[in-house]
């Protein structure tokens, strides 16, 4: 008996479409930031902009409001605060400086921008197609707000520092092209949403929690960016993990067959002699 899949309501509701209009808010104030040259508060903005962003989903989920409108505003509004204001930070912030150095180095900086925004609308668009389809708790390809967490928390540590663009700049020019390709990626990263938030937990759970908030007092934008980092690095060392897994399975697998295969034949050869004998 086929159990026919739930179907998402055509209305539009305001609760999580609120969220999502304030994050989409956020990117854009974000934009506006870094073409006044506002580069710390153009990065944090980016980090509310996520924030929001993940609060939507759940508030639909939670008020039972999810609609096929609010998937497609989402996914527009991850692309204003997750493709573009990201991307726009990182030239007005370093990749322009390039220009500086030769023209065709200057045309480097934006198409290395311009890599990353595309790469997070490709991610989005593949996301949304694959959707009903794909691991509940991995994602294909780092997730637009990670990614965009990876660079904003890279400027904001700079600029907390003191550390000069003209320094950084060879080094937010291959971060920017390889966290965009990390976007549109055949590795797994792991996204959070098996947690266990309903169930009961062991006390060790809270203690993680109060000590990820200490951190973060302590230094938000080197714990940040330490924490994209590990994260960014997380895709490639567990797809690799779980292809060397499956080969070894596949191996023992092999291994077993081939080991049953002689034992049958040295069972129906020992029954052929018995026969002859008699």
């Amino acid at each position: 008996m086929n159990v026919p899949k739930p179907t998402r309501k055509k209305g539009i509701y305001l609760l999580p479409n609120l969220f999502t209009t304030g994050a989409m808010f956020a990117g854009y104030y974000s934009i506006i930031a870094s073409i006044n040259g506002h580069f710390e508060k153009a990065a944090i903005f980016i980090f509310i902009a996520a924030l929001l962003d993940g609060l939507d989903g759940r508030v639909a989920r939670l008020t039972n409001t999810q609609s096929d409108f609010g998937v497609q505003y989402d996914s527009l509004s991850d692309l204003v605060s997750f493709g573009l204001a990201p991307s726009i930070l990182v030239f007005t912030w370093a990749l322009q400086s390039l220009g500086e150095i030769h023209p065709l180095m200057g045309k480097i900086g934006w198409l290395a921008a311009f890599i990353y925004a595309v790469s997070a609308a490709l991610r989005l668009a593949r996301f949304n197609v694959q959707v009903e389809v794909l691991d509940k708790a991995y994602f294909q390809g780092m997730p637009s707000p990670a990614a965009a967490g990876l660079l904003a928390s890279f400027v904001w540590m700079a600029e907390d520092l003191g550390l000069s663009t003209h320094d950084l700049r060879f080094v937010a020019l291959p971060l920017t092209v390889i966290t965009g390709l990390l976007m549109v990626s055949r590795f797994r990263y792991y996204s959070f949403k098996t947690l266990p938030i309903k169930e009961r937990v062991s006390f060790g759970w809270i203690l993680l929690l109060v000590g990820i908030f200490v951190l973060l007092a302590l230094d938000p934008p080197k714990v940040l960016f330490v924490t994209s980092f590990v994260y960014a690095l997380s895709g490639p060392v567990l797809t690799l993990v779980q292809l060397r897994r499956r080969r070894q399975t596949k191996r023992r697998e092999n291994r077993q067959g081939v080991s049953a295969t002689k034992t049958a034949h040295t069972k129906d050869t020992a029954s052929g002699k018995n026969q002859h004998e008699t």
